[in-house]
């Protein structure tokens, strides 16, 4: 009787045992989750308050230029300029997209060099930088510093946790940086599903990630609290075109290959840079005085202001809205969008080329509209050549089908969406062979090579 009393004590000991160590595994668990929904949130709220920040900023510039519009001659050269000195002398790791900034920093060897593109403290300046941008009429998004800051904020909230051992020791800083950076375009377009694909097709892109499912979970989490914070509404007006339309494969082709062309050419031109297309003895000069440089592209781009109405001007979000409510837009527009939106780029300003995209897509949808007859629903047209030429510009093809049909509420039209923009990407690379965001990573790689290089070799000579 002894032995089997104690027998059985030994049995309760293991098993409260084994239900406190499941106990305790549960909690853990549960905190993180609970760490992981408080950086999406994070990521959602400071999203929230650049979206809010950049509104204010188109309003500036509308109201200025309504007002005055020749303020656009002197806000957009000198604002330019002063906009490119600073971020050259104080935050060089912010110029342009932030997409390039969060690919390159996931290639980068752990350390130093992968928290120098995604350091919070730079990159938050990313958010006035943009806003101030958008004061001046420059042609900008902010779905790309979304991103950019979105990396910077989770990836600093997961150093945190892990500091004070509170969660993600399972997660690399990589797949902080991704869950971040996906969450922040979630969140900046209201449209979590396009933060899920992004993350795997345009960030994990030959990268070494491993999609947990922590990773998803926080970029659909940040996706889904700014649903809360703003409501299930998509960006643009809801798409209420038609559905197909006659001969739609024509038209799939038509739209596929003019945006396709198109896009594959303002890819290289981000790419190349102003330099590329200059004669010989003018590179030097271009290279030496940047400052000099935005001030004559600040002056283009108030010249393309004032010879479109002002439309050019900021992420060109009217525009679009006037296209899907089948309204007609002047026939240079998309030309002129897209000059805007490359001259703006090569000034090296902050500011995301997404929106700018999407809206040059637009215009080239009416212009084919036109050019045609108008023979097919406009609408059809324009929401076709969003989704191809944004797969032009980025060689995102699935990406850009699923962020259009969730801006615009067009689910039923997602897999002519999807077919245009597989067509669209094919085309743009015989035109530019390496997608334009790794392109760039590239040169931020190199950037932060160099500077190891210098580090190194200074402290070699020390020695």
């Amino acid at each position: 009787m002894f032995f089997n009393l104690k027998a059985k004590l030994h049995q309760l000991n293991h098993y409260l045992k084994h239900k406190g160590h499941q106990t305790s595994r549960l909690s853990r668990k549960s905190i993180e989750f609970i760490c992981l929904l408080c950086g999406a949130l994070l990521v959602a709220l400071v999203s929230w308050g650049f979206a809010t920040l950049v509104e204010l900023g188109l309003e500036i510039n509308t109201y200025l230029v309504n007002l005055h519009p020749w303020v656009a001659w002197v806000l957009l050269p000198f604002g330019m300029a002063i906009l490119a000195w600073f971020t050259q002398r104080f935050t060089p790791y912010v110029a342009g997209s932030g997409i390039p900034q969060v690919i390159a920093s996931i290639g980068l060897p752990h350390g130093k060099p992968k928290e120098a593109l995604v350091r919070l403290a730079q990159t938050i300046w990313k958010i006035p930088l943009t806003f101030l941008a958008m004061c001046c009429g420059a042609s900008v998004g902010r779905e790309g510093p979304s991103v950019q800051v979105g990396a910077a904020v989770m990836l600093s909230w997961g150093k945190f946790c892990r500091k004070y051992n509170l969660a993600f020791k399972g997660l690399s800083y990589n797949e902080l940086i991704a869950t971040g950076a996906a969450g922040g375009l979630a969140a900046a377009f209201n449209a979590p599903l396009a933060g899920v694909i992004f993350a795997i097709e345009e960030i994990g892109r030959g990268a070494p990630l491993r999609w947990e499912r922590r990773v998803l979970l926080g970029v659909l989490a940040a996706g889904f609290m700014l649903v809360l914070i703003q409501g299930n509404n998509p960006y643009f007006p809801r798409y209420a075109g038609a559905d197909t339309v006659e001969n739609v494969v024509l038209w799939l082709v038509v739209c596929a290959v003019v945006c396709g062309l198109f896009g594959g050419a303002f890819a290289r031109l981000l790419a190349k840079g102003l330099a590329a297309y200059l004669p010989a003895f003018m590179r030097g000069f271009v290279r030496r005085h940047p400052i000099i440089i935005a001030f004559i592209l600040g002056i283009l781009l108030a010249g393309l202001g004032t010879f479109s109405n002002h439309q050019t001007y900021g992420t060109g979000y009217a525009v679009v809205t006037q296209a899907l409510n089948d309204q007609e837009l002047d026939t240079s527009l998309g030309i002129s969008k897209l000059l805007a939106t490359v001259f703006t780029y090569w000034t090296g300003i902050a500011g995301g080329i997404f929106t700018p995209a999407l809206t040059t897509g637009a215009a080239i949808g009416s212009n084919i509209w036109q050019l045609t007859g108008g023979i097919v629903d406009q609408r059809f047209l324009v929401l076709l050549s969003m989704a191809a030429f944004l797969a032009g510009a980025t060689q995102s093809p699935v990406t850009s089908s699923v962020v259009v049909m969730e801006m615009t509420g067009s689910q039923p039209e997602l897999v002519w969406l999807l077919a245009t923009s597989i067509m669209a990407s094919i085309i743009s690379r015989q035109i530019c062979p390496k997608p334009f965001y790794h392109f760039a990573a590239g040169r931020f790689r190199q950037r932060i090579q160099e500077q190891i290089n210098q580090e190194q070799q200074k402290l070699h000579d020390n020695q």
